[in-house]
């Protein structure tokens, strides 16, 4: 039965961006291994992933910050966050097109989200990523694109949400499984286009989102098989060395002049967005000159260089052996990692970074062997998708499954690369498991805890994540917390001290532990803004 125009409303956008996330999750490996155009570089699934995965974090932001009203963010501002998500996180030629596909609908549900909308977004989307490509060609994820939406143009008047977006799917199936007739790498290579296959995987999720089921599955007629050796040979022999991708910020007029000089530079370019923010991403030679060109528009940032037929993990010069890359809590241990030769991800409190981002910061240690530290329970699983995804770049890469700063800290004391691989993981795991952590928090409201009830503004003692002591002030809970720990031994005490919390307090602590354990020593750090005022580590 047809559905309401409710069917596009915010709740809608969240189940499509998370439903898109978890689809494109199972088909990431299976699209990378068809990709060959424009480049063999077996990462289509993964930058589709990726751009998706930015798309899906701003729009969780934006239901985050309407939890306390209980009520869903308007229409507008999911759309919008997730056009402004894919666009900031968009990897890859697939991904900045993909980025402007849901910019060009953003734009149209902003203002509503019946069906009539839909197939007006569906149309906008289309012809926005086809602007944004300099040379477009057929056979491609643009194709496949102008057929959802002429798909979805021809439902009746009457249709609903869920006719509307079942037609652009069908279209978009149909279309897909022509692509190795209109372009002849993919039919020389007996796949269709990888790009093309991820867009549908997202219209299949958008399909379940407004109707509550998926899509049935359809027996390809066109075979899906690996992309042949002799295909990427060919590929990376004939085409351009590097792959260039910036955010910048620039005007229209400076963007129109960008495209012409980059159309100039290289091929495959694709330049998304508007308001005074862009993705833009090229394929080039002279890499220096496509960055100087964005310099001259703007200002760009996150700037990524891909040399393609090279390591991937390592674009601008020789890999190192083995890096360390740390995920840190504060600036203060940001800055004692980096002076340690580790790689820093900064993890805010409220502000937790995406596996893509921990990505970006395994490829940029430029290393063949990466350890990863996530120092933090809940990333644990986040840092767990970020190393598989390295690994499928090429990159070796050991989790180890720190569960606090300071577990992170000892681990790295005794990191080693002179020695293997293996056995500096062995080490380094070794040494964050003997190490206990605890931290103090305070109280935001009364509850039962581990240690009994709190009350609001108690300062609460979390021994390895559980509340064990409740106080009614930092130091003497610090004290009481040492001691608890210290009692089942211990070598090392670190103190981590917040933002805010003095000097004097890490002083009486140190006193406390010289005084009480002869044995023990002490190392104090500061962290800068943590959501702890303290952090202990004893090992």
């Amino acid at each position: 039965m047809p559905q309401t125009a409710d069917d596009m409303d915010a709740v809608a956008v969240r189940t499509w961006c998370s439903l898109a996330l978890e689809a494109l999750g199972r088909e990431r490996e299976a699209i990378d291994a068809i990709n060959v155009y424009p480049v063999a570089d077996g990462d289509t699934g993964t930058n589709l992933y990726l751009t998706v995965e930015s798309a899906t974090q701003a729009v969780e932001a934006v239901f985050a910050a309407h939890e306390t009203g209980g009520t869903a963010p308007a229409t507008a501002d999911a759309v919008r966050a997730m056009a402004h998500g894919a666009l900031i996180g968009a990897r890859g030629n697939s991904g900045t097109i993909l980025a402007q596909l849901l910019r060009g609908m953003a734009g149209v549900l902003a203002d509503g989200h019946d069906a009539y909308r839909l197939r007006r977004a569906l149309a906008v989307a289309a012809a926005a990523a086809r602007q944004a490509v300099a040379h477009p060609v057929e056979g491609t994820v643009l194709t496949v694109a102008t057929a959802a939406a002429e798909a979805a143009a021809r439902t009746e008047d009457g249709a609903g949400t869920t006719e509307v977006a079942r037609a652009a799917y069908e279209g978009a199936r149909t279309a897909l499984e022509a692509t190795p007739g209109q372009l002849a790498v993919l039919g020389r290579a007996g796949v269709v286009d990888a790009g093309g296959r991820g867009l549908v995987t997202v219209l299949g999720a958008l399909v379940e989102a407004v109707c509550g089921q998926a899509p049935e599955p359809r027996r390809t007629a066109v075979p899906l098989l690996p992309v042949p050796d002799d295909c990427a040979e060919a590929d990376a022999e004939g085409g351009p060395a590097f792959e260039v991708i910036y955010l910048l910020e620039a005007t229209d007029d400076a963007v129109d002049r960008l495209r012409t000089r980059l159309d100039r530079l290289g091929d495959s370019l694709v330049v998304v967005g508007g308001d005074g923010l862009w993705n833009v991403h090229v394929h080039v030679d002279d890499a220096g000159a496509a960055v100087e060109a964005g310099v001259e528009a703007g200002r760009p940032y996150r700037i990524r260089i891909t040399h393609f037929g090279a390591d991937r993990v390592h674009p601008h010069a020789e890999p190192v052996q083995r890096a360390v890359v740390v995920l840190v809590p504060g600036d203060g241990l940001r800055d004692l990692c980096k002076e340690a030769g580790a790689t820093t991800v900064l993890a805010r409190p409220g502000e937790p970074p995406a596996s893509g981002e921990l990505v970006d910061a395994i490829l940029r240690a430029h290393a063949r062997e990466v350890v990863l530290l996530p120092n933090d329970a809940e990333l644990r699983h986040t840092a767990a998708a970020a190393a598989e995804q390295a690994r499928a770049q090429g990159v070796r890469v050991a989790l180890i499954p720190t569960r606090a700063a300071v577990q992170g800290i000892a681990a790295l004391a005794v990191h080693e690369p002179d020695r293997s691989f293996d056995e500096d993981v062995v080490a380094m795991t070794a040494a964050a498991g003997a190490t206990r952590y605890a931290e103090l928090a305070v109280a935001e409201r009364q509850s039962w805890t581990m240690a009994g009830i709190c009350q609001a503004g108690d300062v609460l003692g979390l021994i390895d994540g559980d509340v064990a002591v409740i106080g009614g002030d930092v130091p003497r809970t610090a004290r009481d917390v040492l001691d608890r720990m210290l009692a089942a031994g211990g070598e090392l005490v670190t103190l981590v001290l917040g933002e805010d919390v003095p000097d004097s307090l890490a002083d009486a602590l140190e006193e406390h532990v010289r005084e009480g354990y002869l044995a023990v020593d002490t190392v104090v750090y500061r962290g800068g803004r943590l959501s702890a005022p303290l952090l202990i580590g004893v090992e």
